[in-house]
């Protein structure tokens, strides 16, 4: 029986800047984008609007949403889901932070790999 890590540490936290984003390619899966929001949260989304598949990773982060960069929709960086009268919700990757590290969900972020 093979044991593997529940978490993926994917970095320090003080790499990502505030209201900024990075991405993280998943081999035969889905980029993630990863999050940092004013106060100090972090997020992980994958990184494809619902609408148009736009790089979420690219747009603007504001509270806990960001702003899709090519077409304006809202996202919620808590739930995925789209805001406002647009429909639709992206994954969400859990994460946690555990001494200044990042830490993702295993599962969430492999999900779909082929």
């Amino acid at each position: 029986m093979s044991l593997q890590a529940e978490w993926l540490d994917i970095g320090p936290v003080d790499q990502l800047p505030a209201l900024g984003a990075r991405t993280l390619p998943v081999r035969g899966g889905r980029e993630i984008a990863i999050f940092h929001t004013a106060n100090g949260e972090v997020y992980a989304l994958v990184n494809a609007c619902p609408h148009k598949a736009g790089p979420l990773s690219q747009g603007i982060v504001h509270d806990t949403t960001v702003t899709c960069p090519l077409h304006n929709w809202r996202i919620s960086l808590v739930t995925g889901q789209a805001l406002g009268s647009d429909v639709g919700c992206v994954p969400v990757i859990p994460v946690k932070i555990d001494n200044g590290r990042i830490l993702i969900g295993r599962a969430a972020a492999l999900a779909g790999v082929v």
